[in-house]
């Protein structure tokens, strides 16, 4: 059975980032909550320590300060509690080796931040629909990263 409210969790250290990510989401029509974190820390302590289930999708920043996007999937996808958990690489590089090296690693997608309010709508939108499923698979390379 699908689930009603989708819980989400953003890594990203951008203040302006998160606002328009949650803005965005108040204009898609899929319902969530969102859970905000400002560094790759305070991501692995969110996670680590949560009591409650956890969240059905991560969006992760890869420049942050103290531990980086790169450093958290690491950690995420070595840990037998929270490997499963589907991640999406939300960042303003595109540089194609990282690229490779994520996907690698495990991240589930990837999207590059649009500058257009339109088009983070849409990837964020494609990204929760491909990922709104029983245990989520990582796709083909070729559909790795999300492009609106």
């Amino acid at each position: 059975m699908a689930k009603s409210v989708h819980d989400l969790v953003l890594a990203d250290d951008d203040a302006d980032d998160c606002i328009f990510f949650r803005e965005a989401l108040e204009e898609i029509p899929v319902a969530v909550t969102l859970t905000t974190v400002k560094d790759g820390v305070e991501l692995m302590e969110l996670l680590t320590n949560r009591k409650e289930a956890l969240p059905d999708l991560v969006f992760l920043d890869l420049n942050m300060p103290r531990k980086t996007g790169l450093e958290c999937l690491t950690e995420i996808k070595a840990n037998d509690a929270l490997k499963k958990l589907p991640v999406i690489i939300y960042s303003t590089s595109m540089d194609r080796e990282m690229v490779n090296l994520l996907y690698k690693k495990g991240a589930h997608y990837y999207i590059r931040k649009p500058g257009e309010f339109s088009k983070l709508k849409e990837s964020i939108y494609t990204a929760l629909a491909l990922n709104i499923q029983q245990d989520p698979a990582q796709p083909a390379k070729e559909q790795f990263v999300i492009k609106v």
